[in-house]
């Protein structure tokens, strides 16, 4: 008898089920689906897991992983043992991504090895992509055995995380400072922002001017200066960065004399050379993944990583939008034609796309998630009892979803170009034709109207305008930044990019700065260290790499163990290494701009 043959005879004889999820509030929003043949127990997050102590991975027997009990969790775990022997059945509802199989698969050992000594065909695994009653209950008919291969990739990202974790931090006990703590993934994000502290210093900035010119009579439009004698007046610089490119610009003008020189040759007036006109259109991006919504919680709201998932997790789990760890983009054909439905009859016909908008998934990992972040019930625009960040982020989700199936917005682009004395100006205008899926999402789009003008008109110059300016330097990194490179290098995945985040803060190697990543003096210090002694797991590709190796364990295609053993074989002699020859490094106290009261030394 399989699994889903076991539930359908506990449901046929009226028999009690034992549905077991991380928390409380998914249990109530479940519980009031699944009616009185159900008992829903929640384990509020992790029963089982490595201990805080000391390593617990024998490196010397095959990688053996030593996990503890949770002893805060005894109430739960004896409620666990109690209802398990009186249910019929066990499924394990936890989340659908590699630390819900786990979690999952942790409960299975307690409920097989505890008190209650369930057998294995009493025990199923089913999983919530969203938490509506046509979801649970599809979800009840698709019960499955654990998959082992997505709880042993979990398994090998704990233990390389721990054998990293607890090899370094004795290291950097001796040779930085006491108490440190060093992690795979968190100190690649320390040396992304310590990098481009460098990159920024090393930045030599220079000055430039800009020209443009107030044209026209009652009705005035600005035009830029693009091209003088035949060559564009600005001059792009690509810089290699640790973590990509960066391209400024600046002016052939260096000095203010130089413009006014430039624009008392210009004249009293310029001519219409060229009026060009086009219909352009855009079309909506994607529904949210992880990282996106992350990083437009960030912008818009100055919102953390941390903070963003926290209130996501609150959606998710009182059955309002789909799973929030997730790196793909695809939407079901469900969803898809609720939404077509809704914008015809909310907006018009006119605003639905002529064709279903598919979008493709860029992430190797998208397998593993299989939808974007959507709202689980199109017809819900406000939510009852939310408070406002609730309110703030299911409405980012909802418009940027649903907008996926709007018709794209057309727009018309004119561009005139004046000449005087081999110099050519531009101006660059655009007027809304149709806004389309912009009427959903509610993005602001100023109208530029130029007025009308025929190839040889004379336009008259009001007012030539000088700007001075000067050339930045790559930004500092911003938590919506960091999360987009961390995602492009393929480093982490949608669970790890707040966590990430947050140690780093909490270890106070970085800190904020007007909302942007600096990196602290100990930060530096400890950056400089890793980064000379263990170069090879501070890379962007040895990182990026592990990711891969962890996915390939997911797909059932690679032994965790073995991959262990190939990490383990090289690190393990880079620690060695490091122990025997490393210097220690100085870490250097931070300048209050005061003397000290005992040396007098500044």
């Amino acid at each position: 008898m399989d699994k889903n043959e076991t539930i359908q005879v506990c449901q046929k004889n009226k028999m009690k089920k034992l549905l077991v999820v991380e928390s409380p509030t998914k249990a109530r929003t479940i519980g009031r689906y699944l009616g009185k043949d159900y008992k829903v127990v929640a384990t509020v997050g992790h029963i089982r897991d490595l201990p805080k102590n000391k390593m617990a991975v024998d490196m010397d027997k095959n990688f053996e992983v030593e996990y503890q009990i949770d002893s805060k969790k005894k109430k739960v775990i004896d409620e666990l043992n109690k209802s398990a022997k009186e249910a019929g059945m066990v499924l394990l509802a936890s989340d659908p991504d590699r630390e819900g199989e786990a979690i999952s698969w942790h409960v299975k050992w307690i409920l097989q090895n505890g008190k209650s000594k369930i057998k294995d065909e009493k025990i199923s695994r089913v999983v919530f992509h969203e938490i509506t009653k046509e979801a649970i209950e599809r979800a009840l008919m698709e019960a499955r055995e654990i998959d082992m291969d997505l709880v042993n990739a979990q398994q090998a990202r704990r233990v390389l995380d721990r054998v990293v974790g607890y090899s370094l931090s004795p290291i950097l006990w001796k040779k930085v400072r006491r108490g440190l703590s060093g992690g795979r993934v968190q100190s690649v994000a320390v040396r992304l922002i310590c990098e481009r502290e460098k990159e920024i210093e090393a930045f030599k900035k220079e000055k430039f001017w800009t020209v443009s010119a107030l044209l026209g009579g009652k009705e005035t439009f600005t035009a830029q200066l693009a091209k003088w004698q035949g060559k564009s007046v600005f001059i792009n610089t690509k810089l290699k960065l640790f973590d990509g490119d960066y391209t400024y610009s600046k002016s052939v003008f260096k000095t203010e004399a130089e413009v006014k020189k430039f624009g008392q040759s210009v004249g009293e007036e310029l001519t219409v050379e060229k009026v060009a006109g086009r219909e352009v259109s855009r079309a909506p991006v994607p529904a949210f993944t992880t990282s996106k919504l992350q990083q437009a919680a960030a912008r818009r709201m100055g919102w953390s990583g941390k903070q963003t998932m926290s209130v996501a997790q609150k959606l998710y789990e009182k059955g309002l939008i789909s799973y929030h760890r997730t790196d793909s983009v695809y939407l079901s054909d469900k969803a898809i034609n609720e939404f077509r439905k809704y914008i015809g009859r909310e907006y018009g016909q006119e605003y639905v796309a002529d064709k279903v908008r598919v979008y493709k998934n860029k992430s190797k990992n998208a397998q593993e998630a299989h939808e974007a972040i959507r709202p689980t019930n199109v017809e819900v625009k406000t939510i009852e009892g939310a408070d406002s960040r609730e309110m703030k982020l299911y409405e980012m989700i909802w418009k940027r979803a649903v907008a996926t199936q709007a018709a794209a917005a057309r727009m018309k682009n004119t561009t005139i170009d004046l000449t005087a004395n081999k110099a050519l100006f531009q101006s660059k205008g655009v007027r809304m034709l149709f806004p389309g899926f912009l009427k959903i999402t509610g993005e602001k789009h100023e109208d530029q109207i130029l007025p009308e003008l025929r190839e040889g008109e004379k336009v008259k110059v009001k007012k030539m305008e000088y700007q001075e300016s000067e050339t930045n330097p790559m930004p500092r990194y911003t938590d919506a930044s960091l999360v987009s490179s961390l995602e492009k290098q393929g480093i982490g995945r949608p669970s790890t990019y707040a966590p990430i985040i947050s140690t780093i803060i909490l270890r106070q190697y970085v800190e904020r700065d007007e909302g942007k990543f600096k990196p602290t003096v100990l930060g530096v210090a400890t950056n400089e260290f890793l980064v000379k002694n263990f170069e090879d797991i501070l890379s962007l590709p040895f990182t990026a790499g592990m990711e891969e190796d962890l996915d390939e364990i997911a797909l059932g295609k690679w032994d965790w163990r073995q991959m262990m053993k190939k990490f383990w074989k090289g690190f393990a002699a880079e620690v060695k290494m490091a122990e025997k020859n490393s210097t220690r490094v100085k870490v250097e106290t931070e300048k209050l701009g005061e003397k000290c009261p005992e040396c007098k030394e500044g």
